[in-house]
């Protein structure tokens, strides 16, 4: 075994990880394992696992060794994986994303022949942050009725996947990059993503170059999707958004896509395991098969995605459509129309000749990323006070907190994020859980803030959080309510 442009080679042959996953996913693997075989794609699968079957059988639904047989082979192919209910197992696929750095979803959505949809001739890449946002799933219990979940962006998180989207659509000849955001709101988080893009977007002077509130954004795909060209997204927004988009085109059973990182890559379809209808031989295996021939250009065997596209496309104009697209063909029908339809391609001629294939698709296999920010530290900041997160039960009176405390001053208490002291902006129905936000006007010392909170507990209040407030210069490291 040796390697070859990053990747294992085995006897002449990539080494690929293969997941099946569970429910349909046996079935719609057995299909691009078919098409390979039948034209000989020089890819050697090792199977490995992850999912509800998996866990019923080894106890976890994501084994050590999928894992580093994914790192071993630096690419995967991946069905559709089931995450266990109620077994304190997070999702398969963020825990795959997030354990091997996969920080950039591309999800192409292009109309097929032959496919009922409202568009003509969309060619849209979604291109989505893949580790950061909310997908962590970082969420606390405050209190018995209030859970709080952390969104996390960073500056190198956001550089990054801005940065794969430039270069991605460089590659690919495209004209026009989108950044899509909720700045107007997330003036520090969304506003870090937008400023990153349009940081980055100075060293492509070629691409036409603007940016859109999410909630516009998905009124203008619905009226005028064909405008748009390259979209770049936060996490939780790419993962609606391209949903939207696989609608534009037809069907979430459409609908494929690639998580990679600097090191490696996974492809999958977007759909999930469908249990309802596994083991029926009625399951679509379009996603998947596609997912596969963005996995051949990744490797550059560009020659061989070709051929099953065009065997691909060539079963939806003969009419050749499974049940979820109102057809009648089988799983296994539908996948030896497609090999069928190998035979009349000519396999020799057209990779040189197909200049259109070769400007969409070829080189994709690595999109470089430098100059990553170096990571800044926090030396010039000031601590300048502290928001004390309170349970109080009590909707008929406020908290008994002092109004000052040595230096520090309260500046306001607020209940769902909406100011009730001491100006009372609105008749918000109130919860049990209080910020107390206290400032001072010069820095301060984190023991002036414990004496602080040891006021509060010996009121018999409970802390169910703290946030140190900081701010550097002039400019709060914070925001305000």
């Amino acid at each position: 075994m040796n390697k070859t442009n990053d990747f294992v080679i085995d006897e002449g042959k990539y080494v690929v990880s293969l997941i099946r996953g569970d429910g349909i996913g046996y079935e719609i693997i057995d299909s691009v394992l078919k098409i390979f075989d039948y034209i000989k794609v020089p890819i050697k699968f090792e199977e490995v696992f992850a999912g509800l079957d998996c866990y019923n059988k080894f106890g976890t639904p994501l084994p050590k060794e999928t894992l580093e047989s994914i790192k071993r082979n630096k690419v995967a192919l991946k069905g559709p994986t089931t995450t266990p209910k109620g077994s304190g197992f997070k999702s398969v696929n963020v825990a795959i994303r997030k354990y091997l750095d996969l920080f950039a979803n591309v999800r192409p959505s292009k109309t097929l022949p032959n496919i009922s949809s409202k568009y003509n001739n969309l060619n849209l890449i979604v291109i989505r942050e893949n580790i950061e946002d909310t997908y962590p799933a970082v969420e606390y219990y405050q209190t018995p009725d209030v859970v709080q979940t952390l969104r996390i962006t960073s500056r190198q998180g956001s550089y990054m996947i801005n940065k794969f989207a430039f270069e991605l659509a460089k590659k690919l000849q495209r004209k026009r990059i989108t950044c899509v955001h909720k700045a107007n709101i997330h003036k520090f988080s969304d506003g870090m993503f937008l400023n990153t893009f349009y940081e980055i977007s100075k060293d492509y002077p070629d691409f036409i170059v603007d940016d859109i509130i999410v909630d516009n954004l998905c009124m203008q795909l619905v009226k005028n999707p064909e405008v748009f060209d390259v979209l770049v997204l936060p996490n939780i927004f790419g993962d609606i958004v391209s949903d939207l988009c696989a609608g534009l085109v037809g069907s979430l059973g459409l609908a494929y896509s690639a998580n990679i990182g600097l090191k490696y890559a996974v492809f999958e379809a977007v759909h999930g395991s469908a249990p309802d209808i596994a083991n029926k031989n009625i399951a679509n295996p379009t996603a998947i098969i596609l997912a596969s021939t963005y996995m051949l250009k990744y490797l550059n065997l560009n020659s061989y995605a070709y051929i099953i596209e065009q065997a691909l496309f060539k079963n939806f104009e003969n009419g050749i459509f499974t049940k979820d697209l109102n057809g009648n063909y089988s799983t296994t029908e539908f996948t030896d129309h497609l090999i069928k339809n190998i035979k009349n391609i000519d396999k020799h001629a057209f990779i040189d000749n197909d200049k259109d294939y070769n400007k969409d698709n070829n080189k994709q296999s690595k999109v470089n990323i430098e100059n990553i920010p170096f990571l800044k530290d926090s030396k010039n900041w000031e601590l300048i006070g502290v928001d004390i997160f309170i349970e109080w039960n009590d909707t008929e009176k406020l908290p008994n907190i002092p109004l000052e405390f040595s230096n520090l001053k309260l500046n306001f208490i607020s209940n769902r994020a909406t100011k009730i002291y001491p100006e009372k902006i609105s008749d918000i129905t109130l919860v049990n859980w209080y910020r107390c936000r206290y400032l001072a006007n010069n820095n301060i010392d984190f023991d002036t803030i414990k004496e602080l909170m040891d006021n509060f507990v010996k009121k018999g209040i409970r802390i169910s959080q703290i946030e140190l407030l900081y701010k550097e210069g002039n400019q709060n490291m914070f925001s305000e309510e």
